[in-house]
């Protein structure tokens, strides 16, 4: 059942009545306590420097960061990579992993896991091209890092759901496997709450977002105003015990989306707190 406008603000106000009660000082996200985290993914801010997204984050109590090669070219020296983590940490912001890195060569697949571990991530967020990915299950095992496949929904040929990336991974080292952006999959015509609960030991990273209709022509939007059933995402998301990050990607009104992604991450949150048991 989705959440009705006047739950959910009842919900939000719960939230902040339980926080000016019960936590003296700095507020803790509403989200603590849960086995998964929630976070932005970077490209969300592709039109908008470190600063900004940083800033962003904070105001938002948001402490995780899928890191985009704008924010941290992969060429970054050591000491601009140390620079990079010092004003994370100055934002009380982790960067989780990298990513969504395209990779059409064993060269770009080299220089991806390189950069990886300069950054010091175990996660990398990867588009392969299918034909390279037994060289990507031989530097999983080199580096021993996960790699979460982006699942693209029908705007290109590869990786458009869950399933594909199933298929594909399957009968591989067990460290290569998905991330679940829900709303490319449900554009698809896929339920994310089902391929979830299907595939959850593949599941790396999530991309959160709403979209309008399960078809190529659906568009995303702000999370609680379209079709993806968020209660019971939550729901699943405990169920199948997910520890990873939970990061909104916002990819409408990008020019200026600060509004939107507010409203996101507000209501995933309150949906987070109205279905604890």
């Amino acid at each position: 059942m989705k959440l009705t406008a006047l739950t959910f603000l009842l919900a939000i106000a719960t939230i902040v009545c339980k926080a000016q009660e019960t936590r003296p000082g700095p507020q803790l996200p509403p989200e603590t306590g849960e086995q998964f985290k929630v976070g932005i993914a970077g490209y969300t801010f592709v039109k908008f420097d470190l600063d900004k997204t940083l800033e962003t984050l904070k105001a938002l109590d948001v402490h995780y960061l899928c890191i985009k090669d704008f924010h941290l070219p992969m060429n970054s020296t050591d000491a601009e990579i140390a620079a990079f983590h010092a004003k994370l940490k100055a934002h009380d912001v982790t960067g989780y992993a990298v990513g969504p890195i395209y990779m059409r060569s064993e060269e770009e697949i080299d220089k991806a896991f390189d950069y990886a571990k300069r950054v010091g991530v175990k996660l990398i967020v990867g588009v392969p091209n299918p034909e390279l990915l037994p060289y990507v299950e031989k530097k999983v095992k080199e580096y021993d890092f996960k790699y979460a496949i982006h699942l693209h929904g029908p705007d290109i040929k590869i990786y458009p759901d869950a399933d594909d990336v199933w298929n594909h991974t399957k009968d591989l080292d067990p460290r290569i496997g998905m991330c679940l952006d829900i709303g490319h999959d449900t554009r698809n015509g896929k339920d994310p709450v089902a391929d979830l609960e299907k595939y959850h030991s593949r599941v790396f990273d999530m991309h959160i977002k709403d979209v309008t209709a399960p078809v190529k022509a659906g568009y995303s939007l702000e999370v609680g105003r379209g079709i993806i059933d968020f209660p019971a995402m939550v729901r699943m998301i405990r169920r199948v015990g997910y520890t990873g990050v939970c990061s909104l990607e916002h990819e409408r009104n990008m020019d200026n989306p600060f509004m939107g992604i507010a409203e996101s991450i507000g209501y995933f949150r309150g949906v987070i707190e109205t279905t604890k048991e």
